[in-house]
């Protein structure tokens, strides 16, 4: 069997849940994800997401309509479970009729898996642990994604291989699971295939893709840095439960620490409670991204990315991305057949 009916046949599980030719998931990127590169990703044969991050019901409203507008193939929808009109949100991916929608940012809080999967929606939620992924199965969920900590933007503190080991043996008999974080490259897609991953979730190799709005400014900062030079925020205060992120190292890190002593003050005085600090902190990342993605600010906005960014060498049509990872896959099984 060839190299290229192998990796047809390792997808097809993850194909077919989603929808897509390939089981490649896009991972969400606030400000990146948008309709264009969502459109651009579900035509090119991959599974496109929007990234809600902060939006307002009737932003996303406008942007799932743009989205359809430059695509029939089907995509899906990013929600941050602690967002405050989470319900809305949910409410407008229904009225869409939204296949899929990924819940990230912890837990989802009670009821809202019900409700998506109500309106006929599939539900996909992150596992960073595996008794979190149990919980999480047994919660109803459609489908996992177990993200390492090479990935771009938010993080948790184990790696994609060791992840992708202790989970996938124990889960992926059960629902589709994608492996996301660190993967650059086709020979890693095979790998985890081959691991029992329905399919993998894959975003800083696409930021440079022809069809993303981000500035020029944010691209040439992907295409100039290499993996280490995408690091880990720090935490200052235990007591506020920042969730890291993993951006290039610019001059954001130490504006976001004084963000952080900020926010903590605001605690030790009793003037925000726990939940609104935290979103204090997701607003400010919101802001951050902005600055860099979209007006170009790379030293002072947040330039999230992972550790693959170092295999991010040129801007190029999407499609063509898309053609390089399966090629390079298919190429890895072949050799391992032989």
């Amino acid at each position: 069997m060839s190299g290229q009916a192998r990796l047809t046949g390792l997808m097809a599980r993850g194909a077919a849940f989603l929808g897509s030719e390939q089981a490649i998931l896009a991972g969400a990127m606030s400000w990146v994800s948008e309709r264009h590169l969502v459109a651009a990703m579900s035509n090119a044969g991959i599974f496109g997401v929007i990234a809600c991050g902060a939006m307002t019901p009737e932003l996303l409203d406008a942007e799932i309509e743009g989205t359809k507008a430059l695509t029939a193939k089907p995509f899906g929808v990013n929600l941050i479970t602690m967002h405050p009109d989470l319900d809305a949100l949910i409410d407008i991916c229904a009225k869409h009729q939204v296949g899929h929608v990924v819940l990230a940012g912890g837990l989802p809080p009670g009821g809202a898996i019900e409700k998506i999967k109500a309106s006929g929606a599939k539900v996909i939620c992150f596992a960073p642990a595996l008794a979190l992924a149990k919980k999480l199965i047994r919660s109803g969920v459609d489908a996992l994604v177990i993200e390492g900590m090479e990935a771009g933007g938010h993080i948790g503190p184990v790696s994609t291989s060791v992840l992708a080991q202790e989970m996938l043996p124990t889960i992926a008999e059960q629902l589709p699971v994608f492996v996301a974080g660190g993967i650059g490259r086709g020979e890693a897609i095979a790998g985890y295939l081959e691991m029992g991953a329905a399919g993998v979730q894959l975003g800083t190799r696409f930021v440079c893709a022809t069809e993303c709005i981000a500035h020029p400014n944010f691209k040439k900062a992907f295409i100039r840095a290499s993996a280490r030079d995408a690091v880990a925020s720090v935490q200052i205060d235990p007591r506020l439960p920042v969730i890291p992120v993993r951006a290039l190292k610019n001059s954001s890190s130490e504006l976001f620490t004084a963000k952080q002593r900020e926010v903590a003050q605001l605690l030790d005085e009793g003037k925000v409670e726990m939940l609104e600090a935290q979103l204090q902190i997701e607003r400010y990342w919101a802001g951050a991204l902005r600055r860099a993605v979209i007006d170009g600010d790379v030293e002072n906005g947040s330039v999230m990315a992972g550790q693959s960014v170092g295999m991010v060498t040129k801007e190029e049509p999407l499609a063509d991305i898309v053609a390089t990872l399966t090629g390079e896959a298919a190429i890895a099984l072949d050799r391992r057949a032989a």
